[in-house]
C-alpha cells in the first residue's frame, strides 16, 4: 500500500526532525554540531516537513517559554489554558508567527544561542514554497488513487491529506496536549506534564514529558527501565558517527 508507507514515512521522518533538530538541539542545544551539518538538517527538516515546516528559531524560542512557564498563564501551549485542542492550536500558530517575523523580541535567555538561518526560514516559509509541497502530496495521492488506481488505495485515503499538509503542527499539538493531560509522572515538577506511554510508539520519545521537564537538558527522554526513547539511539549513532558531539560525553 504505497500511500501508507508514503504517509509512514512523512510522519517518522517530519517527527524525527522535530525531535532532534528542533527540541533536542535548537531549543535545548544538548549536543554540538558543525555549521555545515546545521544547514544540513535545515534543508533535510524542511524536506520532510515540507509544507508545515517550522523555524528552528521560532520554534527553540516557544519551547523554551513552554519549560519557563510550563502550564501557566504565559505558556504558549498549554492544554490547561486553552478551551480546546484546536484553540491551542491557534495560540501557538499566532505566538509562532509573531517570533517569526520579528514582531515580537523574546527576552534574551529564549533567543540565546539559538540557529537561524534567516535566509533560508524566509524562503521555505513562503507560499510558494508551503503550495509547492501541497501540490506535490495532492498529485501522489491523485496519481496512486485516480489515475493508476494502484493495488491497495482507496478513496478514503485522501482523509490523510490534511495531515500530510499540517504535519509539523500536527505533531506539536499531540505531544503538548496528551504531554500535558494524560498519563503517569514520575516526578513532581510543578506542572501538570505526563507521560504518555502507550502512545508514545507514534512519537519518538517526545511523549515522556514529564521526564522532560525534570531533566531538560538529558538527551535520553526515558527514565525508567520500562519506557523507551526511539530517538536516543540515533542521536548515540550519531555521536558515535562524528556529526554530532553530544554535551555529556
Amino acid at each position: 500500500m504505497i500511500l501508507i508507507v508514503f504517509f509512514l514515512l512523512h510522519w517518522y521522518f517530519s517527527l524525527f526532525c522535530q525531535s532532534f533538530f528542533l527540541h533536542r538541539y535548537a531549543a535545548h542545544q544538548m549536543f554540538f554540531m558543525s555549521k555545515y551539518w546545521e544547514k544540513f538538517f535545515y534543508i533535510f527538516t524542511w524536506i520532510t516537513q515540507g509544507s508545515s515546516y517550522l523555524s528552528p528559531r521560532a520554534y527553540a524560542i516557544l519551547h523554551r517559554m513552554h519549560h519557563a512557564y510550563s502550564d501557566t498563564p504565559k505558556d504558549p501551549h498549554s492544554p490547561h489554558h486553552t478551551e480546546n485542542l484546536f484553540t491551542m492550536m491557534w495560540k501557538t500558530k499566532n505566538i509562532y508567527n509573531d517570533y517569526f517575523s520579528f514582531r515580537l523580541k523574546p527576552e534574551e535567555r529564549f533567543s540565546k544561542d539559538v540557529p537561524d538561518w534567516n535566509k533560508f526560514d524566509l524562503f521555505a516559509d513562503s507560499m510558494i514554497a508551503r503550495v509547492g509541497w501541497a501540490l506535490l502530496y495532492i498529485l501522489i495521492y491523485v496519481l496512486s488513487i485516480s489515475v493508476f488506481e494502484l493495488a491497495g488505495t482507496h478513496w478514503w485515503m485522501y482523509f490523510l491529506l490534511p495531515i500530510h499538509l499540517m504535519m509539523g503542527p500536527v505533531h506539536g499539538a499531540i505531544v503538548n496536549w496528551s504531554g500535558h493531560k494524560y498519563g503517569y509522572a514520575n516526578f513532581d515538577n510543578n506542572d501538570k506534564s505526563k507521560n504518555s506511554l502507550l502512545l508514545d510508539v507514534l512519537m519518538l520519545g517526545e511523549l515522556f514529558q514529564n521526564n522532560h521537564h525534570k531533566l531538560p537538558n538529558r538527551p535520553n527522554f526515558a527514565v525508567k527501565w520500562y519506557e523507551f526513547d526511539p530517538t536516543y539511539p540515533i542521536v548515540k549513532l550519531l555521536h558515535a558517527s562524528g556529526i554530532i558531539k553530544l554535551r555529556a560525553a
